[in-house]
């Protein structure tokens, strides 16, 4: 089943397929809702994946900040093509992307770290490191 799905560099011409296809995943909470102006700029180092050659079944994108980190961005996977590795191979696109341009950390903010870590990501960085977090909109 994974072996009839191409993994691929995303297009600009995938922003309209892709501004539809990933409605579910903003309604359903799962990625933030994303304009045109940023699925443009997420395309840039985003990939799809794509089955029976038209069908878009899953996308991410690999932010990249500096030359020491990027983020996987907008992981999904269609209900339908969930747990045959979609997303592990979407995942694995961006960290290879990472590797060529040289990036020493890649990072991602999921709600499903046994996800991630099932894809070699783990809550620490060398040295115990650790991310921490402030929204400044909810503190005073």
């Amino acid at each position: 089943m994974i072996d009839q799905i191409e993994i691929r560099p995303a297009k600009h011409e995938d922003i309209t397929p892709l501004s539809e296809f990933i409605v579910p995943f903003v309604e359903q909470g799962k990625i933030l809702p994303r304009t045109s102006e940023e699925l443009d700029e997420l395309v840039e180092t985003g990939f799809v994946a794509i089955e029976a050659g038209t069908e878009i079944v899953g996308f991410a994108s690999l932010e990249i900040y500096s030359r020491k980190l990027a983020e996987i961005r907008s992981l999904v996977v269609a209900d339908h093509r969930q747990g045959i590795g979609v997303g592990k191979k979407l995942v694995s696109a961006c960290v290879d992307r990472a590797r060529q341009r040289n990036i020493l950390e890649v990072m991602a903010v999921t709600s499903s770290d046994v996800f991630f870590r099932s894809c070699g990501f783990d809550f620490t960085l060398p040295g115990e490191k650790k991310a921490l977090f402030i929204q400044p909109h909810l503190t005073e």
